[in-house]
């Protein structure tokens, strides 16, 4: 069997980075920590695991301050072709979607991943020409504290509102799913990003669930 592609397409939790230190810092996270790479240490061969986290990215927003390259959807496409085929798609997005500037529902960011998913079957980005795969992960809820904090007013309520309108958002379009918040929890620095411990429970609990899709018939 040839080498599966798994693509992880997220934003600074994927990418990596540390919780914001109160002077403003960060430090991305080695690769011996970062859950995408953890995670392909743990699939060992027979897979290929690629990074594609961008802090700040949302589901498919235009960032008014920070900038409309954020938009997950504007660069999909570039993604999709630059990496293809690629077997399994691994999204997690949404802990930006929640930033008080966009005023979004849970149900509004789970249209977001959907939004994305929709994106994806239209570039048969699979082997032979085929849709890959797609694994819906729910970001794990955050608080209101830190750097973040002034925000992110009201997103610690709706973060915890994720992982159902993700997971039903997920079934609707017969994709996989995975809630990030029954292993992983955010740094109280920030409220925001991962710990190591964290990345680490994720590695774990992501790579059992595509072992299982790796030996699916």
């Amino acid at each position: 069997m040839s080498e599966r592609v798994i693509l992880c397409y997220g934003d600074s939790n994927t990418h990596g980075a540390s919780a914001i230190a109160d002077d403003g810092t960060w430090h991305r996270y080695d690769t011996g920590t970062r859950w995408p790479l953890r995670m392909a240490d743990l699939l060992g061969s027979g897979y290929r695991v690629i990074e594609e986290g961008l802090p700040g990215r949302t589901t498919c927003l235009d960032d008014p301050f920070e900038g409309e390259f954020l938009n997950g959807l504007r660069v999909l496409p570039a993604v999709l072709r630059t990496h293809k085929p690629v077997d399994l798609m691994v999204l997690m997005l949404g802990t930006n979607d929640l930033k008080t500037r966009f005023s979004l529902t849970p149900a509004d960011i789970a249209k977001g991943i959907t939004r994305l998913i929709t994106e994806i079957r239209s570039h048969q980005a699979g082997p032979d020409g085929t849709d890959p795969d797609i694994l819906v992960v729910a970001p794990a809820p955050i608080s209101e504290t830190g750097v973040p904090g002034p925000h992110m007013v009201g997103g610690a309520l709706k973060s915890r509102g994720l992982a159902p309108a993700m997971a039903a958002a997920a079934a609707a379009a017969g994709a996989m799913f995975y809630d990030a918040g029954q292993v992983a929890e955010t740094d109280p620095q920030d409220g925001i990003h991962l710990t190591a411990d964290a990345h680490a429970r994720l590695a774990e609990g992501l790579a059992a669930e595509i072992k299982e899709w790796g030996h699916a018939p």
